[in-house]
């Protein structure tokens, strides 16, 4: 059976409370980790999953909360004297950025130890891992706004929701989204799961942004800032009692069976 494992529940602000934003989907056959932020070595240390475990890494976007942790787990994985190949999946328009991020971090592919594969991804093509796990990726509009600034017109801007399907099950991963609507980028398919954050969303949109119909059989609220906890704990406590049962507030170590 397939496990969600939350490495990290915290917002882009860092606490002593949470690790920065990070999911762990684990099967029998295959471990993929969805986002790689600031601290994600100590994030896995602290959950106890080793660095030789993790199959793959997939990204949602580059803010530094998602990715830039990832050249000290290269480093870990390198120490700990990896073989297997590391898949890498991340959006064709950021796939060169990763790479030159790591080699600016000293990180040569003839150095490392082990492989390192990068898979670049199209908006709206099925990617399939295996016969566990595959995705789609979708523009949401969390960097909307900053992709209009004059200078940075050569600058990729892309940031990905995810519709994941494990063992059947469909999960929309919304990473961080610009607004409402981004909860709906996979209205066209049955959610058994929504996974979405709750720092540049207000709680009740989520609920707001479904026909009372079509919500997701289990709600799980992540990247979640420390003073914002005790509002949503609040929000949750008076919905009704069939909408409360649906939602989890997700913290650190948190595991989930599906």
């Amino acid at each position: 059976m397939a496990e969600l494992i939350f490495i990290g529940t915290s917002s882009g602000k860092t606490t002593l409370n949470r690790f920065h934003s990070s999911i762990l989907i684990s099967t029998s056959n295959y471990n993929l980790l969805i986002d790689a932020g600031d601290g994600i070595s100590k994030a896995l240390l602290t959950q106890q999953v080793s660095y030789d475990v993790i199959d793959g890494i997939l990204f949602s976007h580059l803010h530094p909360d998602h990715y830039t942790g990832m050249a000290a787990l290269i480093v870990q994985m390198k120490m700990i004297e990896r073989k297997k190949t590391l898949d890498v999946f991340i959006n064709s328009e950021l796939a060169d950025v990763i790479r030159n991020f790591l080699i600016q971090s000293y990180l040569f592919p003839e150095r490392i130890g082990f492989v390192i594969e990068y898979h670049q991804l199209t908006d709206n093509i099925k990617f399939n891992i295996n016969d566990d796990i595959s995705f789609i990726p979708r523009q949401n509009s969390h960097l909307s706004s900053v992709s209009k600034l004059d200078d940075y017109e050569s600058q990729s801007f892309s940031s990905s929701s995810f519709l994941l399907s494990v063992d059947d099950k469909n999960i929309h991963y919304t990473s961080d989204v610009g607004e409402k609507n981004d909860l709906q980028l996979f209205r066209d398919k049955t959610i058994d799961c929504l996974i979405s954050e709750v720092t540049h969303i207000k709680p009740e949109d989520i609920i707001t942004a479904f026909d009372k119909s079509d919500l997701p059989g289990r709600i799980i609220l992540t990247h979640i800032c420390d003073d914002d906890l005790i509002s949503l704990q609040k929000f949750i406590l008076e919905l009704p009692e069939n909408l409360k049962e649906k939602i989890i507030i997700a913290s650190d170590g948190l595991k989930i069976k599906l």
